[in-house]
């Protein structure tokens, strides 16, 4: 979708959508085209009691004496308590309905005031929310729909044109990277497999960051036995990728983010049931996910050195793949007991997770990870759940979350979870039992940390399948690159 910004006005043809706070009481562009139209706005308020609740909606085709094919009132509520998050999920609203009515083309008049936004990062936010709707993935339908492109050109109308433009700026780049995440997860495992999913990283280059791929042998070397274990079954080659941006000062420490990228999992020789298989493409979830953070940095030029790292491998049940009870020795030199194969997406984490700090000495780590089924028992499909060995880092991860509406809970961590890691022939073993499984998935990924501040993220309610909203209509959502984007802007941009 193209978005472009211009001065307040009344367009003289086309769609106008309009934002009214609650009361109904129309201004700006609203009461101008009232007035034109000799009062037919309010009089189709009045008609229909039209109270301009948020989301509320009142669709004018053909308003009396004016030029446009519609007019769209579009309910505020209390401009007063209007926050930024709203304000995006709003724009999501407005293009939902608009690509629902096959509206190709359409303005928005964002002539409102509101306490806590200024004109122009209200109307930056419209655009927004609006991009991030109107994702779609279709490349593998023959047949296109038969209006063309739903949605593919906005216009907002605003006071501060250009201030908005250059707020708009950031949210493109956002929106391109949240874009990616989806289109990866989106994508059939045949189609994606690891060496696909690291060429399309490499594209990732021309936004300004270095790309490197490490191969079989590469990873052999460095004594990554337990990402390759996982991968062993796969006549599809894993990869490990790293994605480094330079934005900040040199020499500064980076901040790291790593993902599990298991582009499609049926859990190995301990196979998964049939039911419900298919949405294992998804289970690289957290590697597009940085891949879908590290380009929105790039392309924003975000003033921070960082650095991305994601495993990735195909897990299947081949007559070499791993066995229950194979020991496999990981990169930090720990050997661990493969009881369950199923259980791959921490081995896959151990390595990348150890070579990140070992390589990178970073200020932080945060891993994404679609990694157990039981963090959505806990937490359903509303909350990610957060592990961390730092207060601050998992705090501000909180507070980002309800800014963003990408929201996490934090889930606990102790020694006695630990414990149920050990194993008598071996250092320890991939899983706990039966209770705490999210925890001890959690507590096993702890060990490959070396102490450094660290947060995990278990996405696996989030990333595919989850909840619908506003500015997300799409299987694959995206989750996460807008938290940790804003994360890295409110905090650690110089």
């Amino acid at each position: 979708m193209h978005v472009t910004f211009a001065a307040p006005g009344q367009p003289k043809a086309g769609v106008l959508v309009v934002l009214c706070p609650e009361g109904g009481k129309l201004f700006g562009i609203a009461a101008e085209a009232d007035k034109r139209s000799g009062g037919h706005l309010s009089r189709a308020v009045k008609a229909i009691s039209f109270e301009a609740k948020r989301e509320q909606i009142l669709d004018l085709v053909a308003p009396e004496k004016l030029p446009l094919q519609r007019i769209i009132l579009v309910g505020l509520g209390d401009p007063a308590k209007l926050v930024a998050r709203e304000a995006e999920l709003l724009g999501g609203v407005i293009a939902g309905y608009l690509q629902a009515g096959k509206v190709e083309s359409a303005s928005i008049a964002a002539d409102v005031a509101t306490s806590g936004l200024d004109a122009a990062e209200f109307a930056a936010l419209l655009a927004s929310g609006a991009a991030l709707r109107t994702y779609s993935f279709d490349r593998y339908k023959s047949k296109k729909p038969a209006n063309g492109k739903a949605l593919s050109s906005l216009t907002v109308l605003t006071g501060q044109a250009a201030k908005a433009k250059k707020a708009f700026a950031d949210y493109e780049a956002i929106a391109q990277g949240v874009h990616f995440a989806r289109d990866l997860v989106n994508e059939p495992a045949n189609k994606l497999n690891p060496v696909e999913f690291a060429a399309r990283v490499k594209v990732n280059a021309k936004a300004g960051l270095a790309v490197e791929i490490l191969t079989p042998a590469q990873m052999k070397k460095l004594g990554m036995g337990a990402l390759l274990g996982v991968a062993q079954g796969s006549v599809n080659e894993p990869r490990l990728v790293v994605m480094r941006w330079q934005g900040g000062k040199k020499g500064d420490k980076p901040l790291a983010f790593i993902g599990k990228g298991v582009t499609f999992d049926t859990g190995g020789i301990s196979i998964k049931p049939a039911a419900g298989m298919e949405d294992m493409k998804g289970d690289m979830g957290g590697a597009a996910c940085v891949a879908g953070l590290m380009l929105a940095l790039a392309r924003r030029k975000a003033k921070v050195n960082a650095v991305g790292v994601i495993g990735l491998v195909e897990n299947m049940p081949d007559g070499n793949a791993q066995r229950p009870g194979d020991i496999v020795t990981s990169m930090s030199g720990k050997t661990i007991a493969v009881l369950n194969t199923d259980a791959e997406g921490r081995l896959v984490l151990a390595d990348a997770l150890w070579y990140t700090q070992d390589r990178f000495k970073p200020k932080f780590m945060i891993n994404l990870a679609t990694l157990t089924g039981a963090i959505m028992v806990a937490l359903g499909k509303e909350h990610a759940g957060l592990f961390s060995n730092n207060d601050e880092l998992a705090t501000r991860l909180y507070d980002q979350g309800l800014a963003t509406g990408e929201k996490v809970w934090r889930m606990p961590l102790a020694p006695e979870y630990d414990k149920m890691l050990d194993f008598e022939v071996a250092d320890m073993k991939n899983i706990g039992g039966r209770n705490a499984g999210a925890i001890t998935a959690a507590q096993f990924l702890q060990r490959f940390v070396n102490n450094v501040p660290w947060v995990h993220l278990d996405v696996a309610g989030t990333a595919m399948d989850s909840n619908k909203s506003p500015i997300n209509q799409s299987w694959g959502s995206g989750w996460g690159v807008r938290l940790l984007n804003r994360l890295v802007a409110e905090h650690y941009e110089g």
